[in-house]
């Protein structure tokens, strides 16, 4: 009589144990760090949805602005934009490493690139906004509209609360703040809108029109969470 050996079996499933192991291990850690752990995102997932949503917000603007622009003197446009992750403050500083972050929104023309720009910064020590490289940290929505607005303290405003509307960049090495700022010998400074993530809505109001009786004006009001935005081309 013949017996048949199990041992060929045996090592099949041991082998068969230890890959299913390892791929399982390996699925748990690619979840965990791309995905969700504990019921909050990873700092990868919130640096990309929040780049997402700087990057969207930009673009909403300068297609609002260009809408208007090339409708002539007297139109309007009204956009909505929805944020998520923009809103939660500990969201964006665990994505940014910024302490007390805030958005910063202006409008250039940098490099004959005009349109809006986005980035998060601290209001009281702020670091440089770049425009390139490994480090850049700043997101661009082009637009038809060719001024530049981010010298100029009078357009920039957040109502009802007491305005703060500037950083300033000492001895800054990216282009973005010598083109787009106010110098004043080694130091270049930024105006814009500051939005503290807890004043932003789930859904951002913006509202551009074209009114040749006013000047070029940005406006966001906390209470009613919108931004208005007034373009005068020839003002």
């Amino acid at each position: 009589m013949i017996k048949k050996s199990n041992t060929g079996r045996a090592q099949i499933s041991l082998e068969f144990l230890f890959i299913f192991g390892l791929l399982t291990i390996l699925l748990i850690y690619s979840v965990r760090n791309v995905s969700f752990s504990e019921g909050s995102p990873s700092v990868e997932n919130l640096r990309i949805q929040i780049a997402l949503e700087e990057k969207s917000l930009a673009n909403a603007i300068s297609n609002t602005i260009s809408q208007v622009y090339a409708q002539g003197p007297g139109s309007k446009a009204t956009t909505y934009v929805k944020l998520t992750y923009l809103k939660n403050a500990g969201y964006v500083e665990r994505a940014s490493g910024v302490e007390n972050p805030a958005v910063f929104i202006t409008y250039c023309n940098m490099s004959g690139r005009p349109g809006t720009y986005v980035f998060i910064t601290n209001k009281t020590a702020p670091f440089e906004p770049l425009t390139t490289g490994d480090d850049k940290n700043v997101f661009h929505g082009a637009a038809i509209y060719s001024k530049k607005l981010s010298d100029n303290s009078s357009i920039w405003g957040v109502i009802p609360s007491p305005p703060f509307s500037q950083i300033s960049i000492d001895n800054p090495s990216g282009q973005f703040s010598k083109e787009c700022g106010a110098k004043s010998g080694s130091t270049y400074t930024l105006y814009g809108i500051i939005v503290e993530p807890a004043d932003l809505p789930s859904e951002l109001k913006i509202v551009v029109e074209w009114n040749p009786d006013r000047g070029d004006s940005w406006s966001y009001n906390t209470t009613a969470k919108e931004l208005r935005i007034n373009i005068n081309p020839g003002g």
